[in-house]
């Protein structure tokens, strides 16, 4: 199963020195998401994380930071928008319903469902999917290697996501939820938690 990290929107002063961490903890597929962010503060972060690590990024806007940074791809968050004209290279999106996932899933490399699980932090308009509906998209088989689990994941249902058959799982609050980005500078419980996700997807 793969373990998929997605970055905090905002940006903060320990972000560069985190992500390298992880990286150098085993990190492989982080997505760089930072809605509304102006460009230069996705250049700026990225310039300052080592080059060997680019390939596993993924970026969510500003897509032509891909072929700039020689990242791993993009990611397309709205199933109204279109892949870029001219754009060659891996490209992932995210699927809100069960009924679009068929069509999604053959024109991209992974997707991501989301609101599989619980997400105290999502908008009012975002419906949970019903179990019972994930569960039969699972036997019909819809659920599988190339669709990764979002939103509300934590190290508590990781094992639920794998036994629907999901082939990853997106990690967020989950994760950063263990460092205080206004107040501490140590982030050791963070990636003590990174290993722990590293061993629950294994």
């Amino acid at each position: 199963m793969k373990l998929v990290i997605m970055t905090q929107p905002t940006f903060f002063v320990e972000e560069d020195k985190i992500l390298t961490t992880l990286f150098d903890e085993g990190m492989d597929n982080l997505h760089l998401y930072k809605p509304g962010a102006s460009p230069m503060y996705s250049e700026r972060l990225l310039s300052l994380l080592p080059e060997a690590y680019y390939n596993k990024i993924t970026v969510h806007d500003h897509y032509y930071l891909k072929n700039e940074y020689g990242l791993a791809g993009i990611h397309i968050d709205n199933k109204e928008k279109e892949i870029p004209k001219d754009y060659k290279g891996k490209f992932s999106r995210t699927c809100t319903s069960i009924n679009d996932l068929y069509e999604i899933k053959k024109k991209a490399e992974y997707v991501f469902l989301y609101n599989v699980f619980d997400n105290h932090n999502k908008n009012a308009e975002d419906k949970l999917i019903a179990y019972k509906d994930i569960e039969g998209a699972a036997k019909k088989g819809l659920i599988d290697k190339h669709v990764y689990a979002l939103g509300g994941i934590s190290l508590e249902n990781i094992k639920a996501a794998k036994d629907l058959g999901f082939g990853g799982v997106v990690i967020c609050n989950d994760l950063w939820n263990k460092f205080d980005i206004h107040n501490e500078l140590d982030y050791k419980d963070l990636i003590n938690h990174f290993e722990k996700l590293k061993k629950a997807v294994s």
